[in-house]
């Protein structure tokens, strides 16, 4: 007969468990019910289902602020896209309607008929397509000088690019639009193109991006016999997907939005972007024909955003990769 090495008492006793199997079964998931992860103490269990409770409520304030900033940034747009279907005298009937009580599309139809929206919509995108281009190269091009490569001036030139950045572009206009003018180029697609091949800002994102290259890549590449201009093309371009898309947006938004600059150089109907024929047709000498403006508004913002939905993930990185806020 064998007799067992434990009594009864001892085996209906539960088992004992070191603090670190405690742990482990935490970690893993596995505590059992009832057990006290936090030490046993009272006072953490309290505070801790003081926290539970105040969790719902912090996320219920989160999103009603968030609720509240999206429709007050979302509310102009939509009084935009509703007017743009009102008459001139629902547009000034007090007081207001929301949704348009007779919906017309002659806001529409007299940008396409009456007026030459498809010269404006072509100066626009050719505009804005060679100044995306010239800002992509120019600025990834000073970018990589100012990052990866040694020459006298370097720092110089990189502080002449900061402080570029501080001045407002409306002081230039003058001396601009001398040099255009004594060029023979007013009234022409380089007038409204040159001016904006290059900004400081594009010059600083490209540089904070590609300073986060390695050296020895670039090294490697040298050593390989590689020159300046094509290790640029052939290993660093590659790489800054992001910031092109981020320097490509944003340059986009700026030349299509601009106004002042196309707006003294363009002298001539026919070279009117959509901004400045958007100012100059909806506002009339004695009234400002509001449906004609929202139309127009409409007509303008809607390339913009169907170029961001589809960069918005290239914009995003982009913005990520350089720290830009």
């Amino acid at each position: 007969m064998t007799i067992p090495d434990t009594s009864p008492l001892d085996a209906a006793a539960p088992a004992a468990t070191t603090p670190g199997t405690e742990a482990a079964a935490v970690v893993r998931g596995t505590a059992p019910a009832g057990t006290n992860t936090t030490g046993g103490s009272p006072q953490g269990s309290n505070a801790r289902r003081r926290s539970g409770r105040r969790a719902p409520a912090r996320r219920t304030l989160t999103y009603a602020v968030l609720v509240v900033g999206v429709s007050a940034t979302l509310l102009p747009f939509v009084w935009m896209f509703l007017g743009a279907f009102k008459t001139q005298g629902e547009l000034l009937r007090r007081p207001i309607t929301w949704w348009p009580e007779q919906p017309t599309l002659e806001n529409f139809s007299s940008w396409f008929n009456e007026l030459q929206i498809g010269t404006f919509f072509l100066n626009s995108v050719v505009v804005a397509v060679f100044t995306v281009l010239g800002n992509l190269l120019f600025c990834s091009m000073v970018g990589y000088a100012l990052a990866k490569m040694d020459f006298p001036g370097k720092r110089f030139l990189f502080l002449l690019v900061m402080v570029m950045l501080m001045v407002p572009g409306v002081v230039t206009f003058v001396p601009l639009f001398v040099m255009v003018s004594k060029l023979g180029l007013v009234s022409t697609y380089p007038a409204l193109i040159l001016p904006f091949l290059a900004a400081p800002m594009g010059v600083f994102l490209m540089r904070q991006f590609i300073m986060g290259i390695p050296d020895s890549l670039i090294e490697a590449a040298r050593i390989d016999g590689a020159g300046e201009l094509r290790t640029f093309l052939r290993i660093v371009m590659p790489l800054c997907g992001p910031p092109l898309a981020t320097l490509g947006i944003l340059t986009f938004l700026g030349s299509w939005n601009n106004f002042l600059w196309p707006l003294v150089v363009a002298q001539s109907e026919e070279m009117y972007t959509l901004p400045v024929a958007l100012s100059l047709y909806s506002t009339g000498q004695n009234a400002t024909d509001y449906g004609l403006l929202l139309a127009g508004s409409v007509l303008i913002i809607t390339p913009i955003i169907l170029l961001f939905v589809a960069l918005q993930r290239y914009f995003i990185q982009g913005v990520a990769a350089t720290g830009i806020k």
